[in-house]
């Protein structure tokens, strides 16, 4: 799988009560990516402000960082759980279905 995502974000949107402090003292900001096949004024990445469980049970808005697009791709996006398996890729999906006998 491979993607490459141009993007960019604007630091001064970014809530200070939502900087997490790592154990090795680094500061870090949690934030979304998400991908579209539409676009939008020639984007199609989407950077928003990371939720909860909480705020996403809540219908809470999502906070607008910024904006993307992708530059290129393999065309073989996969979805992960962890950096050893995979769970299921569209293509993955579509390719196995042909092949099924039913």
């Amino acid at each position: 799988m491979s993607l490459l995502i141009s993007a960019s974000i604007n630091v001064a949107k970014l809530p200070k009560e939502k900087f997490v402090k790592g154990k090795d003292g680094a500061v870090w900001y949690n934030f979304t990516l998400s991908a579209s096949d539409e676009s939008k004024f020639g984007n199609n990445v989407w950077i928003y402000d990371s939720q909860t469980k909480e705020e996403r049970e809540d219908k809470k808005t999502k906070h607008t960082l910024g904006n993307g697009r992708i530059v290129w791709t393999d065309g073989n996006v996969q979805v992960f759980e962890n950096d050893k398996e995979v769970i299921e890729s569209d293509t993955q999906s579509s390719n196995e279905k042909k092949d099924l006998p039913f």
